[in-house]
């Protein structure tokens, strides 16, 4: 993906917007004018997703519809996740960055696991 917008667009940096709905986790909000698509995101640096972002759904009879298009009960595990929008809770959203990814990208090195001071394998679970 990162090497087809390099061609078309001429750049490194690009921004994924509205990512399918059913790809996305029963949490994610829809987007208000087509609910096939999600308002969530992620960001890339040389074709590497470097931040991933959404609004999480606040609407409580939203969020149970979600569940019931997706085929998850909403058993005993999600109704105090549920129940807890019904207090009321304002929009919200949030976004994850990979900081090791940046460092590596950044300083172009040759694998992700040399920018990180822990790195984590199935060989290697400890510092």
């Amino acid at each position: 993906l990162g090497r087809a917008v390099k061609e078309k667009y001429g750049t490194d940096f690009f921004m994924l917007d509205k990512y399918p709905s059913v790809i996305r986790p029963f949490y994610t909000m829809p987007d208000p004018d087509d609910a096939r698509f999600s308002n969530s995101y992620d960001i890339f640096i040389r074709g590497q997703e470097i931040c991933s972002g959404a609004q999480r759904c606040h609407d409580p009879d939203l969020v149970l519809k979600i569940l019931e298009e997706k085929g998850i009960e909403a058993g005993e595990g999600l109704e105090t996740y549920v129940q807890s929008f019904r207090h009321g809770v304002s929009p919200h959203a949030g976004a994850g960055i990979g900081l090791e990814r940046v460092v590596f990208l950044y300083l172009g090195l040759d694998n992700v696991r040399k920018a990180s001071m822990f790195p984590r394998d199935p060989n290697r679970c400890t510092p």
